[in-house]
């Protein structure tokens, strides 16, 4: 048992009065109220700890090989903020950051906070899914030759499962001086099953969701600082964290964070590694019947939908009537994620399904890549529009006007609209598309 777990145990048996939040006071309600704590002597702090969760936090950056990795108890989120705040201390000016249009709420709220104008990357070969990235190293490279950029941020894996070569982006990223931020959210595993984490492939900074494919409370995860990148960056990050981070982080989320260390110092990887191998059979599978699959991800399976001749909602629904409940869907699109905490039982019923799948020929809308190649007019700055007055008004009505909060389908993917630009003709049928009806104008 991890030393964190070990403490609230102990507590949990010690019979103290508690004169402390929370306000349950250990009366078991739900379950685990006996070990949910707080700040207590001995229970470490979170942003300046020196105990129980710095033991944690070292064995963390053991199993990763970072130069340093701090818990996260508001998942990525956190790590995002707080990673663009970073480069921000460490640079001591205003930045400017460039990121693919794919990117999560979190960097738009990071970028809106720090007064951040971003430049977007858009890849040169156009996409034809609203999740999706296609930014290439050399997309990367244009956008380093314009100057002014001191950092790259990049969304890989992406919600479909699709992997940016950061490898390739990196070594972009260093010949022009520009750190680069990877939100690897729906990747934690990857460090287990090959040598695709970012961290492995020179990221500088990594913000992993401990809580997506590893065995965390939901909120769970990571920053990690990379042993490569600047050595100032390793005491700008708890900093940078109590900024934006809640002052009563969840310490059974951290607990599950120390118990997960423990786990990735022994049988966890291997786990991992037979998950993957487990999945590549139903992707062998759903290849042999003719259904495709979107993701590269090794632990992800990204059933291409319309171009099955199904609308992702309706497939989402059939799976919900054999028991069955994926992690996203959208027209083109279901997202099932899988861990070695799925059974036998699960992989067999995932199975019969695709097996009994009525066979269609693809939609008419399966490719969408003219729609997905507009971009928008930039009138305001993103932080001017997300701090101005705004109103809800409904999409149809919207044609001409400026968008005051970003309009996306889910975190993360590519925002129909960035908050700041215009609202077109070809932009609204985006968003009817992903059945956004209503939308804050300024």
């Amino acid at each position: 048992m991890d030393k964190l777990s070990e403490f609230a145990k102990r507590y949990a048996e010690s019979g103290v009065s508690r004169f402390h939040m929370p306000g349950h006071k250990g009366v078991t309600l739900h379950g685990l109220e006996a070990v949910d704590l707080t700040e207590i002597k001995g229970a470490d702090f979170l942003f300046e700890p020196d105990g129980v969760i710095a033991d944690g936090e070292r064995l963390t950056a053991d199993a990763y090989g970072s130069a340093a990795t701090c818990w996260s108890a508001e998942g990525t989120s956190l790590s995002i903020k707080a990673a663009v705040c970073m480069v921000r201390q460490y640079l001591g000016r205003d930045i400017t950051v460039a990121s693919p249009r794919n990117c999560h709420r979190a960097f738009l709220n990071a970028c809106t906070l720090l007064g951040i104008d971003p430049v977007w990357i858009y890849p040169a070969d156009k996409r034809s899914l609203l999740c999706e990235c296609a930014v290439t190293p050399d997309d990367v490279r244009k956008t380093l030759l314009n100057g002014g950029v001191d950092a790259i941020y990049i969304t890989s894996p992406d919600y479909l499962g699709g992997m940016a070569d950061i490898r390739g982006i990196a070594k972009v990223c260093r010949e022009f001086g520009a750190l680069l931020i990877v939100d690897n959210a729906h990747g934690a595993y990857l460090k287990f099953v090959g040598n695709e984490h970012p961290l492995g492939c020179g990221a500088d900074i990594v913000c992993d969701s401990a809580h997506k494919t590893l065995p965390v409370y939901t909120g769970g995860g990571y920053l990690h600082i990379s042993k490569s990148a600047p050595k100032e960056l390793v005491q700008l990050a708890k900093p940078a964290m109590a900024m934006f981070g809640s002052t009563s982080p969840s310490y059974l989320i951290m607990q599950s964070l120390g118990m997960c260390a423990e786990m990735l110092t022994g049988e966890l990887p291997q786990k991992l590694r037979d998950c993957c191998e487990r999945t590549a059979k139903v992707k062998a599978l759903m290849k042999s019947l003719g259904i495709p699959d979107l993701s590269a991800e090794p632990m992800k399976i990204t059933v291409g939908a319309s171009k099955a001749g199904y609308d992702g909602g309706e497939l989402a629904e059939l799976m919900r009537e054999n028991k069955m409940e994926c992690e996203y869907s959208d027209p083109d699109a279901v997202v099932l994620m899988l861990s070695p905490y799925n059974t036998k039982t699960d992989f067999e019923r995932l199975e019969r399904f695709f097996m009994k799948l009525e066979k269609r020929i693809p939609l008419h809308n399966a490719d969408c890549t003219e729609l997905f190649g507009v971009r928008p007019e930039k009138v305001m700055s993103l932080r001017s529009a997300m701090l101005s007055p705004c109103v809800n008004i409904p999409v149809d009505e919207s044609e001409g006007r400026i968008c005051a909060r970003t309009a996306m389908s889910c975190q993360p993917s590519v925002a129909a609209v960035m908050a700041g630009e215009r609202i077109s003709a070809e932009i609204l049928k985006i968003l009817k598309r992903y059945s956004i009806f209503s939308i804050d104008v300024i």
